[in-house]
């Protein structure tokens, strides 16, 4: 057994582990020689692949598959022929004709549609986020009777497709007409409605599910200090859930802007129609199909949902995985 005090004993037996230590002593007055290290060897472009490059082709294949279809559109829209044809060559051609021709046509008032989209998404996506969260701040903090089968009511209706209650909608609107006629068939504030009443329920669940991450401690502290429910909603929870209603508005947006079945329904005037309902005009003759017209309103379309999107951006992730794992 050695000494581990002893240097000259300690030094043996490390020259005898490790040759290389050894061959590194030299007599005194020389200089030590340098040691050898052993060259990395060097890896592959199979061994790249294999380790993260095959990450970077799954990433770049699904950003061609992405991307191709936007290209496509955008360069249908840049094309005077009016048909799809020339637009299978990319950028072929670049002309805005198309752009100014969609403001200029007496039939299909684009501008009108462009406007009446905007009002009714902004207006349903800021009542869908504040119903929702009311809802969703009494399902979490409350205790009432009937809670628990409220909330499995509003998870069962969500797992019927919306077009199973079209009919329906359109013999309530038409009775709700008769008697009210400034919110039945025809008209923007009766298609808010409906907006708002269809996706009050997964709104409400996915509100929920952020609400309950929130320290009940928070509202028992307001409460010490006099604060009633009203109050607590407005100053204090409202702030705490930002990202979360900031996806739920965005998500309403897109859904009301993009959304046609219920808005052909609902409304006949052409002047009050939706850009959704308005552009299917261009298309929607066999004879007279003017896809690159269609092109131009469906990029133009985009934009504001584009805009909105890279404005939310940064409580989008938050505000979407916050609530999913309590």
């Amino acid at each position: 057994m050695t000494n581990p005090f002893n240097p000259a004993e300690g030094a043996e037996v490390s020259s005898r582990l490790n040759p290389a230590v050894a061959g590194a002593e030299t007599a005194p007055g020389e200089s030590p020689a340098p040691r050898v290290i052993p060259e990395r060897r060097r890896r592959g472009l199979w061994f790249w692949f294999r380790d993260t490059g095959w990450r970077h082709f799954i990433g770049l294949v699904m950003l061609v598959f992405a991307a191709f279809p936007l290209l496509y559109v955008l360069s249908a829209s840049l094309n005077p022929t009016g048909t799809l044809v020339g637009s299978n060559t990319l950028f072929r051609t670049i002309d805005f004709s198309n752009y100014i021709e969609l403001f200029q046509l007496p039939q299909q008032p684009y501008a009108a549609w462009f406007i009446n989209t905007m009002v009714i998404g902004l207006i349903a996506a800021a009542g869908t986020v504040f119903l929702g969260a009311l809802a969703a701040y009494a399902f979490s903090r409350m205790r009432f009777r009937g809670r628990r089968v409220g909330l499995l009511t509003l998870l069962l209706v969500q797992m019927f497709p919306q077009l199973l209650g079209v009919v329906a909608i359109f013999l309530l609107m038409s009775g709700i007409g008769e008697v009210f006629p400034q919110i039945g068939i025809g008209t923007q504030a009766g298609l808010i409605l409906v907006y708002l009443g269809g996706a009050l329920g997964v709104n409400t669940y996915l509100l929920y599910g952020f609400f309950n991450t929130v320290p009940v401690s928070i509202d028992e502290a307001a409460k010490i200090d006099g604060a009633s429910h009203a109050r607590i909603f407005f100053t204090i929870i409202l702030r705490l859930v930002a990202p979360i209603l900031a996806v739920v508005g965005l998500l309403s947006f897109i859904g009301t802007t993009s959304e046609f079945v219920i808005a052909s329904i609902v409304l006949t005037d052409p002047q009050t129609q939706t850009l959704a309902v308005g552009l299917y005009q261009f298309v929607s003759q066999e004879t007279s199909s003017n896809w690159t017209l269609f092109s131009a309103g469906a990029v133009l379309a985009a934009i504001p949902v584009m805009a909105l999107f890279l404005y939310l951006q940064k409580y989008i992730i938050g505000g979407l995985t916050a609530g999913s794992v309590k």
